[in-house]
């Protein structure tokens, strides 16, 4: 199983293509995720669409927006609300991780091996097989 983030941006327009990606593969939509986290003092969040893997292949893509919202349970926001109503749509409840900033990292691809840990021993993806 290959599990992978692919980042769109960090949340202005691309918070609309992550928002169709969703819709679009709603029979492949497992989960809709926001991980908040601190940087330069500021509240911010990624929102994250996860998706199941692919039959045959086993990749699982999981679509994030990264640190561009402001965190909604500090300061409600216009996107995020966007990103609730799709999740309310789609019949998905938003979880929602605190995870460390991406800064803390010397390399982006840490960053996203760190997050998929965090994803698997919750069991909110598949463990490698």
């Amino acid at each position: 199983m290959i599990q992978r983030f692919i980042e769109l941006g960090e949340g202005y327009s691309d918070i609309y293509e992550l928002i169709e990606l969703a819709k679009a593969n709603k029979e492949r939509l497992l989960h809709m995720m926001a991980y908040h986290t601190v940087i330069n003092n500021r509240e911010v969040s990624s929102l994250v669409v996860v998706l199941k893997p692919t039959t045959p292949g086993d990749f699982q893509p999981l679509y994030i927006c990264r640190e561009g919202i402001p965190n909604p349970n500090i300061k409600p926001n216009k996107r995020y609300e966007l990103f609730q109503e799709a999740a309310h749509e789609l019949n998905k409840e938003i979880i929602q991780l605190e995870v460390k900033p991406s800064l803390q990292f010397s390399e982006k691809e840490l960053f996203y091996q760190y997050l998929i840990g965090i994803l698997r021993m919750n069991h909110y993806i598949p463990p490698l097989s």
